[in-house]
């Protein structure tokens, strides 16, 4: 299977504190987004797009292997997506079987979570995502954060990525979203064009970087 993979990379880097894209700072002494790229080509997937931020091209490409490419993203995870997929289904290059979505953010993902979404696509689903079970209490709030009730967490999962889509089925829902709208992840873009999502385990290491702490805990699990 002719897999190729997109990574997320245009994030600011604000939560963290950082001067710097996200995606640039430094876990173990290589930018986050070296981990994360590393982690797909190390799995089956032939090539990677990553969506930079325009002024950060070059520092971009002089972190990255020859097998990734830089793409200039947008203001929007959503508009940074739809220039990657524009780059990895250019009529020049031959067709991908599956493309998967990854973030720059989960620098630790474990190869075995990715080969578990291209597996899942190899077995014909359409859309896979790795999840894991929520372990907490989850309560709904009102507007004046009240408790007014609780959710039975027997069926909610919390989402990671790479998130695999098959073939064409990533352009098309991209393709069907209306201009402007925004949505959480590329799951809930195929859902929103009807394509069932199915699911494989994920792994609590494959944790996002958002604030100071979440890369304090992440240099604690770098593999030494």
């Amino acid at each position: 299977m002719h897999a190729v993979g997109i990574v997320a990379a245009a994030g600011s880097g604000l939560r963290l504190g950082a001067d710097r894209p996200k995606a640039l700072v430094p876990l173990a002494g290589r930018p986050l987004v070296a981990w994360a790229v590393d982690t797909l080509l190390g799995s089956g997937v032939a090539e990677v797009v990553v969506a930079v931020p325009a002024d950060e091209l070059a520092a971009f490409a002089a972190v990255l292997p020859p097998e990734a490419r830089p793409v200039v993203g947008g203001a929007t995870r959503t508009a940074s997506v739809r220039a990657a997929l524009a780059a990895v289904t250019d009529p020049a290059r031959p067709a991908p079987d599956a493309v998967l979505v990854h973030d720059a953010a989960r620098p630790l993902t474990p190869p075995e979570v990715v080969t578990r979404v291209l597996a899942a696509l190899a077995d014909g689903a359409p859309a896979v995502v790795p999840v894991l079970p929520v372990v907490d209490t989850t309560v709904r709030v009102d507007g004046d954060g009240v408790v007014t009730g609780a959710l039975p967490r027997e069926a909610l999962r919390r989402v990671q990525t790479p998130q695999g889509f098959a073939g064409a089925v990533l352009v098309d829902a991209y393709d069907r979203l209306p201009d402007g709208v925004e949505l959480t992840d590329d799951a809930a873009v195929v859902r929103a064009a009807g394509v069932p999502v199915a699911t494989v385990a994920g792994d609590e290491r494959a944790a996002k970087v958002t604030v100071p702490h979440d890369l304090a805990l992440a240099e604690l699990q770098v593999p030494r």
